[in-house]
This record gives structure tokens, C-alpha cells and sequence, in this order.
């Protein structure tokens, strides 16, 4: 009698608690995630949905070569910086997980998924986890959900993610769709995040997240996550096209900016910088209706231009910088 009356307490609370539980200053994040391993490329991910604000912000963690956890359900934040120096000092998943749930007071609330960089997953659900509540483990991934619609959302997940083919994070995004097929959240849907850290860790952040992307607040956030993993990839090919030039490699900068652009054929910054390379590749003649419709739309990539020349990055005679302009009068 005295933990149904705790439940009704908590499921009362929950609108108005918002970022505190009553563990203290431990927030929610009942939802659904997957942890998972690329057996190709060494890659770890975490991928994430939740009818709760920023859950990127406070479940998912992860550390090249070291590996990815997902810490959920009445979360314990210290898991993820804390599950990730286990690993660090040699801990298995396994092992690291019953390390975290053995040292916490909260574990019948918590739901925990680790996957270190063998491979190796371990999950834990807390026995008074809201229903439903459950998780599947297998090789190189995990996937957990608690508070869901229906009891068929994990295994929908690791359909999901075991049937699909392609690069790690499009799989975990499928295993996000097909938790929200099943019915997903009994609450909604609000936020959604993807992890993606490399094989190996050079000690450089910015080099060692291959992925990192949020979706803070949004009625539909899997399929905006799933958007703006597209956008991500086009800006690969805007990343590359920039370091092409700075090895004066003309060439492959003009095929990785027009790869971008043909991904995204309404954005005007990579048409502008597909113009741009074209002109320093000697293609004038093709760059010029470029400008033309980017000015027509933007006048302010017109009022940009002229700067670029002043520092070296648009190399043309006067005569074709003239051409350039007069585009669009």
C-alpha cells in the first residue's frame, strides 16, 4: 500500500517537478534509447526520445574508444561520467553496470544501458520503473524504454536496428522510428538526440564526436533528428569542400560542394560556395546563373561577395568580377 501511494504521488507530481525528483535534484527522462556498436567501423552511438525537454542533455554519454551509456527513468546522473571511467579502467559493461546499480540507493527507479567498445552491452531496469518498462540486449547494442504505450517497443527497436543496413547512426534512427510506430512514449513525444563517437579517441572533442545533435523541443522530434542528420551530412561534404581548398585541391572541393548542393538544392551557402570554387577552378561561365539566382534571392550574399575577394578567397580579374556583380543590377 505505502509504494502505490509513493506511484500516485509521483505520477501526480510530474508536471510540476519538471527538473527535480524526489531523489533530490535527479530529474526525469522516462523514454526510449538505444546504445549501439558498428562491428564495421568501431563506431558507438546513443540515440534517444522522450516527451521530456533536452533529453540529450542528461541521458546520453559517450567517449571514443571507450564506449556509450544511456542513464534514463529516474535518472542518476552520475552514471554517465561515472560509468564511463569504469570503462576506462578496464571495466566491461557488465561489470561497470553492476558497479553503478549496486552503489545507488535509487536503482528500483533507475534504467541504465552501457556498451563498451568490444561490443559488450549491459542494461539495467529498476524493478518499480513505470510500466511499461523493459529492455533487450544483444550483440553490440542495447535498447531500453520505460513508460511506453505498449509492451512491443523494444523488440520493434531491435527489428529495427538488426534488419537495417547503412552507417550507424541511420540504423539507430530507424530504431527510434520503430519505437514511435509502436506507440512509443504514453506521454508524447517532445525531445530526441544522436551520439555518435569514433572508434578511437584522439583526445580532441571536436575530432572524437562524429555526431553529436539535439532536438530540444519539437512536436515531431525523431523525424526533425532525422532531418538534421541529412543536413549534417550534406555539411560533411561543405567540411570537406573546405579543407580541399586549404590543400589547393580545386578539383575535389568543386565535387564535394556540388555533392552538398545536391542535397540540399535550396540552400543557398552551399550554392554560394559551389560558385565561389567553380570561379577559382577557371568555370566562370557555369558559376555566373549561380550567383545570379543566389542574389536574386539574398542580397546579402551580393554584399558579401567583394569581401571575399579582398582577402584572397575569390580569385577573378576585375572583368569577371564585374560580370559577377552585374548578375543581378
Amino acid at each position: 500500500m505505502k509504494n502505490i501511494t509513493l506511484f500516485i504521488l509521483i505520477l501526480i507530481s510530474l508536471p510540476i517537478l519538471q527538473s527535480q525528483s524526489f531523489f533530490g535534484d535527479e530529474p526525469f527522462s522516462h523514454t526510449y534509447s538505444i546504445v549501439a556498436r558498428d562491428s564495421s567501423t568501431g563506431e558507438m552511438g546513443v540515440a534517444v526520445q522522450s516527451h521530456w525537454f533536452s533529453v540529450g542533455s542528461i541521458v546520453s554519454w559517450g567517449e571514443a574508444g571507450v564506449g556509450v551509456i544511456a542513464t534514463q527513468s529516474f535518472v542518476n546522473p552520475s552514471f554517465g561520467p561515472g560509468g564511463l571511467e569504469l570503462l576506462k579502467s578496464g571495466k566491461t559493461a557488465d561489470e561497470a553496470l553492476k558497479i553503478l546499480i549496486e552503489s545507488d540507493e535509487g536503482r528500483d527507479l533507475r534504467q541504465l544501458a552501457i556498451l563498451d567498445a568490444d561490443g559488450n552491452a549491459a542494461a539495467h531496469t529498476g524493478k518499480n520503473c513505470i510500466p511499461f518498462a523493459g529492455h533487450i540486449e544483444g550483440d553490440n547494442f542495447s535498447v531500453q524504454a520505460n513508460m511506453m504505450k505498449n509492451e512491443t517497443v523494444p523488440e520493434a527497436m531491435q527489428k529495427a536496428f538488426t534488419s537495417s543496413k547503412g552507417p550507424l547512426a541511420e540504423r539507430m534512427i530507424a530504431a527510434l522510428e520503430a519505437a514511435e510506430n509502436e506507440g512509443g512514449d504514453i506521454r508524447g513525444k517532445q525531445s530526441a538526440a544522436l551520439l555518435v563517437v569514433n572508434a578511437e579517441g584522439t583526445g580532441k572533442v571536436w575530432v572524437d564526436r562524429a555526431i553529436d545533435l539535439r532536438v530540444d523541443d519539437h512536436e515531431n522530434p525523431v523525424a526533425e533528428l532525422k532531418r538534421i542528420l541529412k543536413v549534417h551530412r550534406a555539411y560533411d561534404h561543405m567540411n570537406s569542400g573546405d579543407l580541399a581548398i586549404e590543400k589547393g585541391d580545386m578539383e575535389l572541393a568543386v565535387k564535394e560542394y556540388k555533392t552538398a548542393e545536391k542535397m540540399f538544392p535550396d540552400n543557398l551557402e552551399m550554392k554560394y560556395w559551389h560558385a565561389v570554387t567553380l570561379c577559382e577552378n577557371g568555370m566562370l561561365e557555369e558559376a555566373l546563373p549561380m550567383f545570379a539566382e543566389i542574389f536574386s534571392k539574398n542580397s546579402d550574399w551580393k554584399l558579401l561577395t567583394p569581401r571575399l575577394r579582398n582577402v584572397g578567397l575569390l580569385n577573378v580579374t576585375d572583368d569577371e568580377f564585374k560580370r559577377i556583380m552585374e548578375t543581378v543590377k
